[in-house]
């Protein structure tokens, strides 16, 4: 019986193949206690199951093939890094000895203290990073209980992977395994594996819940990645139609590489800047790729995640010193530390009762002056190596402005004191993604050289909307009438007042959405390098003059049918 399931599509495209069940079954762990005399061999039996995991993905690192994308490394060093922490390696043996409890029991309970302070964490990002510890905890817990690893095995070139779950470790090995996409009932747009998906470029659906359950081994599967639709067992119409659709994707894929040196600009014009989103220096690789005009949001705080110290001035110089120089004179936006709200920079958790209105963002960078001055100092060294900016996020008011730019003087008169070089003309942005801050667009204009939308937060702080959440996901709207008028009051303003405006958040990637933004007046986009050539098509393909005009009419009107209605025709 064919039926359809839906989920988030974060990698695009379209795939049709039997599926291919992975098992992934969940660890029953027993709980017994010990007699005192053998708490040291129990003691003793974690820390080798501990050393036997960090061997197995040290292995797993070294067999990564020579052409894999740069994040496959990154990411096995970040389970690595999580095996290595305290609360992992040190923890259990504690609560092995005070509890007199077997190690996996222990090593089980101190998951869950982690997990339950993840779910506190509002900022997306952080939240996903329980996957990893779940999968880092899972393969000590294999060893202890003598149980081998289980890697996905494809039996057929072209198969369709469908699981619970998939670590990165296991999306790793896909590579080899040449299957043609992947589907999990867990993960979000931010996770790990969803980042390696992309790298990989296969149509990926996740967050699907039940499609491990409802979906049995060898079904024929269409996975439509740009819609989040997986079709179980299609008719021969609708498998008909897919193949079509499927030929027609690949040739446009070949086609889009063909306007990658293309000079970005509308039918009318109008130069257009399409820039691109980075977390790694292993990323501009990607970047350069694509044809962007430069990096419009390399997010900083991935050096600063999963450590149990933070990264001195150095290490973060070099961090951004590899990135301004491979992009060889284009410039390179530096977003200052954007940690959430429940986490202490060096990991510990800090309870609030409102994570999301919290100590987050420049509001965390401020009340940790001397983290931040080490930061700004690094960033201003790299600005001698290229064309680099600094962009502040999460700015609301400005005494938060004020202070921020003091510092950044600061650091620009430690460095002149000790004769070190840096960009002296080094220009400052700021993050517009709290509505107060659209608001009263004339206090930061004032004082800084450019404004980046990121419409990611906007819309959640907009609408009250925590997009990570399912039971709400569905509300989160980029055409709300609200955000519609705050992107595009923003957009106008900045214009208006002869300073550089940016969108850095999803809509930027979002082709649909590309010429309802030219016709707000915006002119510089950044997105994920996989999403630039098609924006780039549209703005080839579209006249500012004509698109402007139906915009206007989306402004007009606050009825969601309409509103859609409109954007159908601007895209006809």
């Amino acid at each position: 019986m064919s039926f359809v399931l839906q989920g988030t599509g974060v990698s695009g495209g379209i795939a049709i193949g039997r599926a291919h069940l992975i098992s992934h079954a969940h660890l029953e762990v027993s709980h017994y206690n010990l007699p005192q005399k053998l708490i040291p061999a129990e003691i003793a039996r974690f820390e080798a199951a501990v050393a036997a995991t960090r061997e197995e993905l040290e292995a797993l690192r070294e067999s990564i093939p020579a052409d894999s994308p740069a994040e496959f490394g990154a990411f096995l060093n970040l389970h690595l890094m999580i095996l290595a922490d305290s609360t992992l390696s040190q923890v259990p043996q504690q609560i092995i000895e005070s509890q007199h409890c077997n190690a996996e029991w222990a090593l089980k309970q101190q998951m869950a203290n982690l997990l339950a302070q993840f779910d506190r964490i509002e900022d997306s990002y952080l939240r996903e990073r329980k996957a990893d510890v779940v999968q880092v905890v899972e393969r000590v817990l294999k060893v202890l209980l003598g149980q081998k690893q289980q890697q996905p095995q494809s039996r057929d070139q072209g198969s369709i992977l469908v699981a619970h779950d998939l670590s990165p470790a296991d999306v790793i090995l896909l590579k080899e395994l040449q299957c043609s996409a992947f589907i999990t009932d867990l993960g979000g747009t931010t996770s790990h594996t969803t980042i390696v998906a992309r790298s990989l470029n296969i149509p990926s659906i996740v967050a699907l819940h039940n499609a491990r359950s409802l979906i049995r081994d060898n079904d024929l599967l269409i996975i439509d990645g740009t819609r989040g639709a997986v079709i179980v067992d299609p008719d021969k119409a609708v498998l008909a139609e897919y193949k079509l659709l499927q030929e027609q994707w690949e040739l446009e894929k070949q086609k889009l590489k063909r306007i990658k040196s293309t000079r970005s600009s509308t039918l009318d014009g109008t130069q257009v800047h399409l820039h691109a989103n980075i977390e790694l220096p292993q990323d501009v690789k990607q970047v350069r790729e694509s044809g962007a005009a430069g990096i419009g949001l390399f997010r900083s705080e991935f050096l600063f995640l999963n450590r149990a110290t933070l990264p001195g001035e150095d290490e973060q110089f070099e961090f951004y010193r590899q990135v301004v120089q491979e992009m060889k004179g284009l410039p390179v936006t530096i977003r200052t530390l954007d940690l959430g709200a429940d986490k202490h920079l060096n990991g510990t958790t800090r309870v609030s009762a409102n994570p999301a209105l919290g100590l987050r963002a420049i509001r965390l960078c401020l009340a940790e002056p001397q983290v931040f001055r080490t930061q700004l100092r690094a960033i201003l060294r790299a600005s001698h190596y290229g064309k680099l900016r600094i962009l502040i996020p999460m700015l609301s008011s400005s005494s938060e402005l004020n202070q921020t730019l003091a510092l950044i003087e600061q650091a620009k008169q430690s460095l002149d004191a000790e004769n070190i070089p840096y960009d002296k003309g080094v220009e400052v942005g700021g993050m517009v993604e709290i509505p107060a801050a659209a608001l009263a667009l004339p206090l930061f204009m004032q004082k800084l050289d450019f404004l980046s939308i990121g419409t990611n937060d906007l819309i959640q702080y907009t609408l009250a909307i925590d997009r990570a959440d399912d039971s709400v996901a569905h509300l989160y709207d980029p055409l709300h009438p609200a955000v519609l008028h705050l992107v595009s009051h923003v957009i106008r303003s900045a214009n208006q007042a002869g300073v550089p405006v940016a969108v850095c958040g999803e809509m930027a990637g979002d082709a649909e959405l590309t010429r309802m933004l030219l016709g707000f007046g915006l002119r510089e986009f950044s997105m994920h390098p996989a999403n630039l050539l098609t924006v780039k098509q549209q703005v080839l393909k579209s006249s500012v003059s004509e698109v402007a005009a139906i915009t206007q009419k989306m402004l007009k009107t606050d009825e969601p049918e309409k509103i859609r209605a409109l954007l159908n025709r601007l895209n006809a």
